[in-house]
Order: structure tokens, then C-alpha cells, then sequence
């Protein structure tokens, strides 16, 4: 740390998400940083004053202070609004906040566009935030910035125990809605389910084998199984706990949420549960290291397993179901958990 001080970065680069390019740093202590003018940058804004008939909470950065997304602020967001001077390499001062600012600030906007918030030029803000939280899916903000900065060539070598660490919590975290109602609609919609909330709340436990199978399994290698060890059991072997519980807030959910979020977003745009399947295996980020799901296979294992089973109130459903997951005993299934959504 310098005499005045201000922590200086030792890794500078530019994170590239979409067309846009976000300045970023890794700072001597550690902390992944992006500038101030990128956070505006990310949601397609620039700085700006204000005036005084402005709708605005005083002593909040000018990107989070409408008065009408203050109820959306949690305490993990709160905890990183904070400015952070430091000097870049060539030693000018810069004004940063702590990178895992940028998923939070998504889920403010995404959050109150549900709740029905939003004023009419805050609805692009939402649109960007979706943007921006598929970028950042299965990777998350640290490891990007890490990649962006070659920084990750200073970190452990052991790439799993890294991402398990990142993502997964050392402690059970209180219970908080993470998937939100839209999720639930748009699978009932292109199954042709009638939608009503006694029917999310009894959903067929098909709906949390996909969850795996879409959401879960799509984060990096390793992390479900390791949910699945973690997650505690009762005596009878079923999970007391939901799996996003032991994910960590600054990297585990925001890519929990990005996924939900580009899931969400490919059933919009489909039309029956067969677009969406296909869009699905389109969007597959290979690069990441996601694989294609074989529908077919599972489309044959679920029929199997239908015959076998009896369900009471959604036995018209199951018998029905073309696209369902694998029979896996090991995979959080909903229906055995608490009715609340997830």
C-alpha cells in the first residue's frame, strides 16, 4: 500500500461483455474493482448531475439513487456501494466500486421490473441488466475480471477447488427467494398447463428435476455435486434445505440468477416446449464448458419412469411429459421440499 494510503492495482484490463468494453482492476489486496464511469458504461448511461426536482436519495452513487429502487437495495448490495479510490498502474488516482456491484445492481433492476416498479425510462436499465447477468453466467464478475486482467494466472492452481470455493458457502444462508414467479408461468405456458398459484405451489416434481437439469447443471463442473453433498438431509433422505442456500452472494447467485434469467428468456421467445428445446441446445455456452441436454434420452427415461409412479394430483401431467430429466434419486426434486417458490 502506498504512503497516502490509496491501494494500488497490480492487474489492469478491459472486461468485455457484449460490444462494450468495462475498465477493471485487481488491487493489491486482492479486491477486483471496475471504475466508476464503467458501472454507468454497463447500463448503456452516462454520469450526470442532479437537479433539484430530482427524485433522488441523497448520499447514493447517482446509478442506484431513485427513490423508487430503494426497497429493492439488500444488505449485500449496500455493503459494496462504498467508493473506492485507488491508483492504476501508470499511478492516476481512479474512482472504483468493488466489482461484484455490477450482478447486485442487475438484480435491484430485474427485481423491481417484477414487482412493477420500473418508470417508463428505467425499462431499458432492466433490459440491459438481463444483458448483462447472461454474460456473466456460470463464469461470474470475479472470474471475469480475473481473466480480464491475467490475474487468474496468479490464483491456485487447482482450477476445481478454485470455482467450488467461489461458489459454494462454508455456512447454510437464510432462505430467500431466488427464482422468481416468471420462471414457474413460462414452463406451465408452453407445457399448456392451466397457470394458477395453487398449481405453482403443487407443481409437479418433474419442474424441480429441471431445474437441475437447466438451471444447476449449467453452472461450472462440480458445483451440483457439491450442493448435493452439502445440502442437508432428513432421516428419510429427502433435502431440508434448497441448493442455492450454500451458493455464495458474490459469485454462487449471481450466476444462479443469470441463468434463470437466460432460461427465462428462451422460453419467451418460444412458442411450445419443443422451440424451446431447441433454442436451448442452440444457446449452450460451450465455451464454459455446458453441454448440449439430450431430450430424446430423457424424453424415453421419464416415459419409464412415469409407469412406475403414482402421482395423485398431477398424474394427468405426468403421463403427458415430453420433456423431463434424467431419473436421478441424488436431484433436488421441488415437490418433496417446502410449497413456498423458490
Amino acid at each position: 500500500m502506498s504512503d497516502s494510503g490509496v491501494l494500488k492495482a497490480t492487474h489492469e484490463g478491459k472486461l468485455k461483455i457484449g460490444d462494450i468494453e468495462l475498465n477493471v482492476a485487481v488491487l493489491e489486496n486482492g479486491t477486483r474493482v471496475i471504475t466508476q464511469s464503467a458501472v454507468f458504461k454497463a447500463f448503456g448511461r452516462t454520469k450526470r448531475g442532479r437537479s433539484k426536482d430530482d427524485i433522488r436519495v441523497l448520499n447514493r452513487p447517482a446509478f442506484i439513487d431513485a427513490k423508487n429502487l430503494q426497497p429493492f437495495i439488500d444488505g449485500k448490495l449496500d455493503a459494496v456501494l462504498n467508493l473506492i479510490e485507488y491508483r492504476s498502474k501508470n499511478g492516476i488516482l481512479i474512482e472504483g466500486y468493488d466489482a461484484s456491484i455490477l450482478p447486485k445492481l442487475c438484480r435491484v433492476y430485474l427485481d423491481a421490473r417484477e414487482d412493477g416498479k420500473l418508470v417508463t425510462q428505467q425499462i431499458p436499465l432492466a433490459r440491459a441488466s438481463e444483458v448483462l447477468l447472461m454474460s456473466l453466467a456460470n463464469v461470474g464478475i470475479t472470474a471475469l475480471v480475473d481473466e480480464a486482467t491475467g490475474y487468474q494466472y496468479e490464483r491456485e492452481k487447482d482450477a476445481l477447488q478454485v470455482v467450488l470455493q467461489a461458489y459454494i458457502n462454508n455456512e447454510l444462508l437464510k432462505w430467500q427467494k431466488m427464482f422468481p414467479d416468471a420462471f414457474y408461468y413460462e414452463i406451465f405456458r408452453l407445457k399448456n398447463w392451466g397457470f394458477t398459484v395453487s398449481g405453482i405451489n403443487k407443481r409437479p416434481g418433474v419442474i424441480g428435476k429441471w431445474t437441475n437439469e437447466l438451471i444447476y447443471k449449467q453452472l461450472p463442473k462440480g458445483i451440483l455435486d457439491e450442493l448435493k453433498s452439502k445440502t442437508p438431509k432428513s432421516t428419510e433422505g429427502n433435502y431440508t434445505a434448497r441448493f442455492f442456500q450454500s451458493l455464495t452472494p458474490d459469485i454462487g447467485h449471481p450466476a444462479l440468477t443469470a441463468q434463470i434469467y437466460k432460461v427465462i428468456g428462451l422460453m419467451n421467445i418460444s412458442n411450445n416446449w419443443d422451440e424451446f428445446k431447441s433454442h436451448f441446445n442452440k444457446m449452450v455456452d460451450r465455451t464454459n464448458g455446458q453441454m448440449e441436454i439430450d431430450f430424446d434420452s430423457i424424453d424415453k427415461t421419464i416415459e419409464e419412469e412415469t409407469k412406475k409412479e403414482k402421482l395423485s394430483d398431477h398424474n394427468d401431467i405426468q403421463t403427458t411429459l415430453n420433456f423431463t430429466s434424467k431419473a436421478d434419486d441424488d436431484i433436488e426434486d421441488d415437490a418433496d421440499e417446502d410449497t413456498e417458490l423458490v
